[in-house]
């Protein structure tokens, strides 16, 4: 109803969280005299590159500067600042789903959060708060600012799961095709852009796991007793996801050096087939150009069957270096 409006104030949602599981929204020029009910909560998500929001947020939001500051960095890493007041600053990264995109080139959501009040910044679309939105229209969404915050955690998390199981059936399949086919030869491309997106998730992923670890920890008045114990499980849950990518990464890793080791072992037999039949037929050509020379006192150029006897010396000296190559042990 108010999303047009909203949008050129650079508001992409404003809702007021009834308590309840439900939310209703509220237009951009309501926020200068909303007044909360007891048990509601607002949320108010904003786009951070439209001009608007910085304005908003630094003359009508409340928050100090260098909170704001923060909201509006260029770039962030996952990070969680507690502030007075009960209040915080949690910057999240979630898997960009938007067409087009690399999903390791992960979503930045930053969030200021205190007891009644939740304000959430992004530059890109973010799935996980489009899911949030369709849980609230049916009327099962969260019910306050602590379960908002733990419901974007886990939607972000599930997201994560996703890529890696698919990460790791990538790596299945080329584990098995090169164990089923000998000649099969790994594709290489797509190995290395299997290691390089695990390797873009751990760099977003791991100090994320940190801040679930925090949450878990610390205790604000305004969160709920389980909380810690959900933020607990979403800190396992990602543990368990940077292990998976580590091995993923390990894994393909060990089929391409697998494929060097094959393509180099198979270079050497070559060579070395080669450097057989240059022994052999060095000799060979060397008696050949000796006996080729146009001056006289070659032996048996006068005689009928000297051609003949030529072909059996050579074919003699063929046979005698294969007898001793095979003595050697090099064929």
């Amino acid at each position: 109803m108010f999303e047009e409006e909203n949008a050129q104030w650079g508001l992409v949602h404003a809702l007021v969280l009834d308590g309840k599981g439900g939310a209703r929204a509220i237009a951009r020029t309501e926020l200068d005299h909303l007044q909360l009910q007891e048990q509601e909560s607002l949320w108010l998500h904003w786009d951070r590159s439209h001009p608007q929001t910085r304005t908003w947020l630094l003359q009508d939001s409340g928050l100090s500067e260098f909170a704001c500051e923060l909201l509006l960095e260029e770039n962030t890493r996952p990070r969680l600042l507690p502030l007075p007041q009960e209040q915080m600053l949690l910057f999240l990264r979630g898997v960009n789903l938007n067409p087009g995109a690399e999903p390791e080139d992960m979503v930045s959501v930053r969030i200021f959060a205190e007891p009644r009040r939740l304000i959430s910044l992004r530059l890109r679309p973010l799935r996980a708060s489009d899911e949030v939105l369709q849980q609230l229209s049916e009327g099962r969404g969260p019910r306050s600012v602590s379960e908002l915050l733990l419901l974007m955690g886990e939607l972000l998390t599930e997201k994560v799961q996703a890529l890696v199981s698919d990460l790791s059936e990538a790596v299945d399949l080329e584990e098995e095709k090169v164990e089923s086919d000998e000649r099969y030869s790994p594709a290489q491309g797509s190995l290395q852009q299997i290691r390089r997106r695990a390797a873009g998730l751990r760099r977003f992923l791991a100090p994320q796991r940190d801040i679930y670890a925090q949450l878990s920890r610390h205790k604000w008045s305004w969160f709920a007793d389980a909380d810690a114990d959900y933020w607990n499980e979403l800190n396992n849950s990602l543990i368990r996801y940077l292990e998976e990518l580590e091995l993923a990464r390990e894994r393909a890793a060990l089929v391409l050096e697998g494929e060097d080791r094959r393509r180099s072992e198979l270079m050497n037999r070559t060579m070395f087939r080669f450097g057989i039949i240059t022994c052999i037929f060095l000799p060979m050509s060397f008696l050949t150009g000796l006996l080729g020379i146009n001056v006289g006192g070659i032996p048996g150029a006068s005689n009928p069957y000297g051609f003949l006897v030529a072909c059996l010396v050579v074919l003699a000296l063929a046979v005698g270096q294969w007898w001793l190559f095979r003595r050697l042990r090099w064929v």
